[in-house]
């Protein structure tokens, strides 16, 4: 996968949606620091003002690399390299795996059991017609599994992985 570009057009599209999408985060933070009523907090000295606004892009800066940690995981937990990751980002191999070092970690405990993100699963096989299973508790206390087998341990452990990865 190559790396991605965006038009002048996306950049402006998303540009608006992120100031959309930061407007109620920056009200928030701003009428917690100034401790004024919503319709009073922007009379301020517009520095103040502006490192509200600094303040509420660092919160989305956070959320924006927890969530793209995330993403990197689960595409390691289908099976992606690190190559593939940094190719993805933009950046070497070296680089995704400084960066995601947890991401295309293969850390199964015992056969049949996995330990990612915080979260367990156990891989059950069944009957031949009925494939690979799976069941699974997230960092977050989520339980989950697999509705319907899967020819393989190692999809099975995949799609495992996919879920402890978005409940951690």
């Amino acid at each position: 996968m190559t790396a991605v570009e965006i038009t002048a057009e996306e950049r402006a599209e998303l540009a608006a949606a992120l100031l959309d999408a930061l407007n109620p985060l920056a009200a928030a933070v701003r009428s917690r620091v100034a401790g004024l009523p919503e319709e009073r907090m922007w009379n301020a000295d517009p520095a103040e003002v502006a490192l509200s606004v600094l303040s509420a892009w660092k919160l989305v800066d956070t959320e924006v690399k927890r969530l793209t940690a995330i993403a990197a995981a689960t595409a390691g937990s289908y099976g992606a390299s690190y190559e593939q990751l940094g190719a993805a980002w933009g950046i070497t191999r070296q680089g995704a795996r400084k960066k995601w070092p947890e991401a295309v970690s293969r850390p199964a405990v015992r056969p049949g059991s996995l330990e990612l993100y915080g979260g367990t699963a156990e891989l059950l096989r069944g009957e031949v017609a009925e494939g690979w299973r799976w069941t699974a508790v997230g960092a977050d206390g989520t339980s989950g599994g697999a509705a319907t087998g899967y020819p393989t341990r190692e999809e099975a452990a995949a799609h495992a992985g996919a879920f402890l990865a978005e409940h951690a």
